[in-house]
């Protein structure tokens, strides 16, 4: 086992890896039951989009634990799902297999980026100071989740966002939740953010929040698997070979692969600094990170092929890493029980967005501490850093508040007459952002 996880050389140990692994797990849970929603309006069986959610993720984790050893657990993203139902396969009329196959073909894009060094050297082109707003991004996006699960943020018509009925079952579970995480985490407790998810979920149970069923196993469906080379329905043949007869299909691509390429840079900065193999100022050893990105691209293709959306590195890996994560092991533990998932997916569902809601905001509020390396004192960096961090979480997605900041970043250096300090790769970057925005 340490010779496999080098455990105790990175500071932890067996406990500590198996909670971190479960917390994370738990705060993600969640997926089995929102993508298979969301696919099923595409028209996949549902049982099939289960298995193949509850599958994949378990493959990919257990394989970025074993290859990459960091305490990094993936998923079928939120809003690639969304694009995948209702963009591709409701807006433009295209069968979800052909949607998948688009989401294979995009992955293999990014696979291909990753092994030449591409993506890596993008995340090395990246000023310091952004990579720490990214962080910091990301943690107030962590927050705003857990705060929205609980119901202590609500959508309104007049202002967008406004505080929900703090009276209210759902709210009461959401605040008991984030007050047993901080203050087990004040205390030092061991295991304090797993501890707040049970205890939340303990209380719902008699308040009506948190979901019990009696129905507590059924079987597997693999009848989404290798989607891209299922006929598709309109012409008979192979469900890949359609792409090439939509030629809007190559924007979606386009764009997915813009938001899986700066979701999982976002998230595995975030994730690196919680865990300790990114500095203080976001930047990891390359022996660390190809491995990871490597994996990532991996899971886009896998997902395509699985027919479970674009798997991919989920922000929640944050909460096992507060949680003392350090190593893979957390990870194929979280993919262990994503397998336990597919058969148990009544239990897990006790597991409510409000019963996570404390641990998601402590570790939002964790991440919060390198804002103080950022240098404000120069608007060069200061105000796309800010842009990106309020971005992030003010328009629900890592990539675009990660494209804002990178679009300000080369415009302001270029209308400065500063455009020969801006790297190379962040003239591309920001370029390709700057299209993504404007054909949407």
């Amino acid at each position: 086992m340490e010779s496999r996880f080098k455990i105790e050389a990175r500071g932890s140990s067996l406990a500590r890896e198996v909670i971190g692994g479960l917390t994370t797990f738990l705060a993600m849970a969640y997926i089995a039951v929102a993508n298979p929603s969301i696919l099923v309006e595409a028209g996949m069986p549902f049982q099939a989009a289960l298995t193949s959610t509850c599958l994949g993720a378990a493959l990919m984790s257990i394989v970025m634990g074993l290859v990459a050893n960091r305490p990094i657990v993936l998923a079928s993203g939120m809003g690639v799902n969304a694009v995948v139902a209702y963009t591709v396969c409701i807006g433009m009329g295209v069968d979800w297999r052909v949607a998948m196959s688009v989401v294979f073909l995009e992955g293999l894009v990014i696979l291909v980026l990753v092994l030449c060094g591409l993506r890596k050297a993008i995340m090395d082109a990246i000023p310091g100071d952004l990579r720490l707003a990214i962080g910091v991004g990301v943690g107030l996006f962590v927050a705003f989740i857990g705060l929205k699960g609980g119901g202590v943020v609500v959508s309104d018509e007049a202002t967008f966002v406004a505080l929900g009925d703090l009276t209210s079952s759902t709210c009461v579970v959401a605040l008991v939740s984030i007050a047993v995480a901080a203050v087990l985490h004040a205390l030092r407790v061991p295991g304090s953010l797993l501890i707040s998810i049970a205890v939340a979920t303990a209380l719902g149970i008699p308040l009506g929040v948190s979901n019990v069923s009696g129905e507590w196993g059924f079987g597997l469906d693999f009848s989404a698997f290798a989607a891209p080379f299922q006929a598709d329905p309109a012409t008979g043949s192979a469900a890949i070979l359609s792409v090439a007869t939509r030629p809007a299909l190559v924007l979606v691509a386009f764009s997915l692969l813009m938001s899986d390429f700066f979701d999982t840079m976002g998230d595995v900065i975030a994730i690196g600094r919680q865990a300790g193999f990114a500095d203080a100022r976001g930047e990891m050893d390359a022996d660390d990170l190809q491995p990871i990105l490597v994996v990532d691209s991996l899971s886009a293709v896998a997902g395509g092929f699985l027919g479970a959306s674009s798997i991919t590195v989920f922000v929640e890996s944050v909460v096992g890493a507060a949680a003392g994560a350090r190593t893979g092991l957390s990870s194929v533990v979280a993919g262990a029980l994503f397998v336990v998932l597919a058969f148990l997916a009544p239990l897990i569902g006790m597991v409510s967005g409000t019963a996570t809601c404390g641990a998601l905001v402590v570790v939002g509020y964790l991440m919060m501490s390198s804002v103080d390396g950022i240098d404000w004192g120069r608007i060069e960096v200061g105000f796309p850093a800010f842009l990106i961090m309020a971005g992030i979480p003010l328009t629900y997605s890592i990539a675009n508040g990660i494209g804002l900041g990178f679009v300000a970043y080369v415009a302001i250096m270029a209308l400065t007459g500063r455009a020969r300090e801006v790297r190379p790769l962040m003239w591309v970057a920001g370029l390709a952002f700057l299209v993504m925005f404007v054909v949407g």
